[in-house]
């Protein structure tokens, strides 16, 4: 990794006599020129009584002010032509002497920066870190004091540390979930400072709802509403984690990603009776079902629609099955999965019989061949299915089970305060 740089200062000075006029410093000095002001004189003049008076400085012109307007003095960080800039510094333009009227901060390429000049105009900061491998141009107007205005330009250029972090995030742009699908972000790397980049993720939605984030752990992070998504509802993950600093890793991300939340669905199967309910569109639809036998019962609590497979492979041994309840099914028809552990809405035909009457499978959700065809053409991804009157209620960070967390349980998650 290249060694990165102290920050440079750009100074611009405006004198009524004498003046500095600069574009931005430069990485290894910085010169300042102090203006000069002019002073007031006094002078002695014959009086006509004989006796000494002293003049009032306006009263002859080549007097001047007691005190003279002080010029501005701007400042820019960091300076032009620095280079290896650390990503985790943010643009800051102040000014003395005076007041900021306009600061400009461009990418290379022509993205704008966004920034907040402060009420007062003494001061400009960019609203995030400059990142990774960037060049930026600044220029900064300021009104001094004297009424004279000033321009100082910054151009600089930002490092590459290769001690960076990513993230994969859910759900995918331009996409229709359903409504209780989280937003989820996962890290390549472990997170050492969770607030810092917590700070530079939001959520927002049209229409607005509120909302929070929760770690599962370092890696992971979930942000859901209290209750499940309207229907219909526009979301928008941002993601500002370009030269974002977490202990002595840098994020390289800024993304910004849309998706819909689609029609309510919602799923609830109960252990005890053997049925399943489906509420969609205002329709109640009831499927026969065989949940987990004893020793191998169907999770309980809320589980959200991973994905769907028309044909897959089933083999115990990648749940770690063994013995003489082992299994290996090569085709099984319609899958639903419900988690990443291995819990699946499928068809069951080899339990013909059992659907409604017994639980018989090794966790899965099983119904008959025509039942789960239908479940399967009426779900999507991000759709709550909901086991009631089994055991041991799913974990939250098993594929999305943050619904099963109460919401202060759930906002105790987040590494900011509420």
């Amino acid at each position: 990794m290249r060694r990165l740089h102290k920050l440079a200062v750009a100074v611009a000075v405006v004198g009524l006599t004498t003046a500095a006029c600069g574009g931005g410093g430069n990485s290894q000095k910085t010169a300042t020129v102090a203006p000069v002001a002019n002073g007031s004189s006094t002078s002695p003049s014959a009086g006509t009584s004989g006796g000494t008076s002293q003049s009032s400085a306006s009263s002859s012109p080549s007097s001047s002010a007691s005190t003279s307007a002080a010029p501005a003095l701007v400042v820019i960080k960091p300076a032009g032509d620095g280079s290896d800039v650390d990503p985790a510094s943010q643009i800051q333009v102040s000014v003395a002497n005076g007041k900021l009227t306009s600061v400009t901060a461009q990418l290379s390429g022509g993205s704008a920066v966004d920034g907040t000049l402060d009420p007062s105009g003494a001061s400009w900061t960019s609203a995030n870190p400059v990142g990774i491998d960037h060049t930026y141009k600044v220029t900064a107007i300021a009104m001094g004091d004297n009424g004279k205005a000033q321009t100082v330009t910054s151009q600089f250029s930002t490092a590459s540390p290769d001690n960076t972090y990513a993230g994969t995030y859910t759900p995918d742009p331009g996409t229709t979930y359903g409504i209780a699908q989280p937003v989820s972000i996962t890290f390549d790397k472990s997170i050492p400072d969770r607030a810092a980049v917590e700070k530079q993720l939001t959520v927002t939605s049209d229409p607005p709802v509120a909302g929070s984030w929760h770690w599962f752990g370092s890696e992971r992070v979930d942000w859901r509403p209290q209750q499940y998504w309207a229907p219909g509802t526009k979301v928008t993950l941002h993601m500002r984690l370009d030269g974002v600093k977490s202990g002595s890793l840098y994020g390289k991300q800024n993304r910004d990603v849309t998706f819909t939340i689609g029609r309510s669905l919602i799923a609830t199967m109960d252990a005890d009776t053997k049925k399943m309910t489906v509420v969609t569109g205002g329709k109640t639809t009831t499927l026969l079902t065989s949940s987990g036998k004893p020793g191998f019962e169907t999770w309980n609590g809320t589980m959200v629609v991973l994905e769907k497979d028309q044909d897959i492979s089933m083999n115990s041994d990648t749940v770690g099955i063994f013995g003489v309840n082992a299994y290996d099914i090569p085709n099984v028809y319609w899958d639903v999965r419900l988690t990443p552990s291995g819990t699946f809405v499928h068809a069951a035909p080899w339990n013909a019989g059992k659907f409604g009457n017994v639980n018989g499978s090794h966790g899965c959700i099983g119904m008959s061949t025509d039942d789960a065809e239908w479940f399967f053409n009426q779900v999507i991804p991000g759709d709550p299915v909901t086991v009631v009157n089994s055991k041991d209620t799913v974990r939250a960070d098993n594929g999305f089970g943050d619904w099963n967390l109460s919401w202060s349980d759930w906002i105790a998650g987040s590494a900011l305060p509420h």
